[in-house]
C-alpha cells in the first residue's frame, strides 16, 4: 500500500480541520487549507468534494463560508479515510477484507506469499484503523505547542508576523542540510501516544 497524493492531501486537510476545531475556528476556506499545506487549490477542491460526499466534512457557502468536520474527529479513523480515497489497504487482492479478488495461485490456502501479505495487510490495517483523526490532531498540537509554533487557524497565528510554517520545499531543504531527512521512530504518532511499543 502506498498512500497517493490525493490520500495524503485528504488526510493533511482533515488534520487541519481538526486543528481548526480544537482552536475554536468553525469554518476554514479551501484556499486557507491549500495555503497552509502548500497544496494545489483546484485539486484540493475535488478532494474536499469527495470528503463531503462521504459525510466526513460539511461546507457552508458564501464569502465567509468554508469547511468543517461533519462529525467529531474521534469518530473518523485514518483507515476509513485511506480506504475512501485510495481503496483497499491490502497489497494484493487475495488478502483484501473489503475488495477480495481471487489470485492466480493454484493453492490459495497454502500460499506462502498470501500468508505474508495477509500479515502486511493486518499490520497496516491495525495501525490505520486503531488511530483516529483526534489522535493525530492531539499529537500535532502537542508538538506545535512544545516547539512554540503558533497554532494554525488560531488568533495567535493570524496576528503572527512570520508565517506559521515554513514552505514545504524550504523545510525539506533545511531538514536535509541538518541531516534529518529521515524520521526518527520517536517522531511517529504511535510513539507519541504510547511511548515505546512493538507492532
Amino acid at each position: 500500500m502506498k498512500l497517493s497524493k490525493k490520500g495524503e492531501y485528504a488526510l493533511r486537510s482533515l488534520i487541519n480541520l481538526g486543528i481548526a476545531a480544537e482552536v475554536g475556528r468553525s469554518l476554514v476556506q479551501v484556499t486557507e487549507l491549500a495555503d497552509n499545506e502548500q497544496l494545489p487549490v483546484k485539486f484540493l477542491e475535488q478532494i474536499m468534494q469527495a470528503l463531503k460526499e462521504a459525510g466526513l466534512v460539511v461546507s457552508a457557502r458564501g464569502k465567509f463560508g468554508g469547511y468543517r468536520l461533519a462529525k467529531p474527529a474521534k469518530r473518523i479513523t485514518i483507515g476509513e479515510v485511506v480506504r475512501l480515497i485510495d481503496g483497499p489497504l491490502a497489497p494484493i487482492g487475495c488478502v483484501s477484507q473489503t475488495a477480495y479478488e481471487k489470485c492466480t495461485c493454484p493453492d490459495e490456502a497454502h500460499c506462502g506469499l498470501r500468508m505474508l501479505m495477509l500479515d502486511v495487510r493486518n499490520a497496516i490495517a491495525g495501525i490505520l484503523d486503531r488511530y483516529t483523526l483526534a489522535d493525530v490532531v492531539e499529537v500535532t498540537l502537542r508538538k506545535l505547542r512544545r516547539d512554540n509554533v503558533p497554532l494554525p487557524f488560531s488568533p495567535e497565528a493570524d496576528n503572527a508576523a512570520a508565517p506559521v510554517r515554513l514552505p514545504a520545499r524550504h523545510a525539506r531543504k533545511l531538514a536535509n542540510r541538518a541531516g534529518r531527512s529521515r524520521l526518527d521512530e520517536t517522531e511517529g504518532v504511535l510513539h507519541q501516544l504510547l511511548g515505546d511499543y512493538a507492532i
